[in-house]
């Protein structure tokens, strides 16, 4: 196990040390999304808590809610919200469990405000699924991972509540296919390596019920021009800045 900082040093979050580890899309996705004092906030397949607890973080006054299948992580991700002085529920579910599982849960349908997620998202026929069963899960996307995670934040949202997840960027064309059910007002930013090379990453918001056109906004490149880490991503990173899907 190790304790890693995060947020410039603002969270100290446990994790192991082999496994799914925590990182940049994790905070970027934190980032991205929008919340206000009062919202009910679902992290869903939440991890150690990384994601839910950054945007608790910047947002004093959420109910916030992280949803992890894995009991081990589960319960890392209620230890790391008590050392850091946040209050969030933790529940042990699957995301692709039916309404009834997520109403015993206290995850109604029509209950939350917000709703993030990185979901697995590696494709299982370009990539090579981990011996590690906990990194495997949660690296590997089936066939029907991405749309059964929507369907589960499209439930559980109000209507005009706020979805933001982070995805691989060859990937867009299924974020939109899945997103066509229910949700609009899509808004979508690719991130980039660094400017010689094609985004590998995308941060998308939708609204449950929205109907604006859907917005792609200017690139994040998480390294400049000469190979160096952008400063506006290291002030992100550091919790200093937000992204542009975060703001409402």
């Amino acid at each position: 196990m190790s304790e890693d900082a995060f947020l410039g040093g603002q969270l100290r979050l446990r994790q192991p040390k082999s496994g799914h580890r925590a990182g940049h899309d994790a905070v970027l996705l934190a980032a991205a999304t929008p919340a206000r004092p009062g919202d009910r906030v679902a992290d869903l397949g939440a991890g150690v808590g990384v994601a839910g607890l950054a945007v608790a973080s910047r947002v004093a006054g959420i109910d916030l809610v992280l949803v992890e299948i894995d009991p081990t992580l589960s319960d890392l991700a209620r230890g790391n919200a008590a050392a850091n002085g946040i209050a969030a529920e933790v529940i042990v579910l699957d995301v692709e469990a039916d309404a009834a599982a997520f109403a015993a849960c206290a995850l109604a349908p029509d209950s939350i405000d917000i709703v993030l997620m990185n979901p697995p998202f590696n494709d299982p026929a370009r990539h090579r699924r981990s011996p590690d069963g906990a990194r495997g899960m949660a690296h590997v996307a089936t066939e029907t991972t991405l749309a059964s995670w929507i369907h589960a934040a499209r439930r559980i949202l109000k209507s005009k509540g706020v979805l933001t997840l982070i995805w691989r960027a060859d990937g867009l064309a299924e974020v939109l296919s899945a997103l066509d059910h229910g949700f609009g007002s899509v808004e979508i930013l690719p991130v980039h390596g660094d400017v010689r090379v094609p985004a590998n990453r995308i941060l998308v918001r939708a609204i449950k019920g929205g109907r604006a056109p859907t917005q792609i906004h200017p690139a994040l490149m998480l390294n400049d021009e000469s190979g160096l880490p952008n400063k506006r991503v290291q002030e992100i990173l550091a919790g200093k800045a937000i992204l542009p899907l975060a703001n409402r």
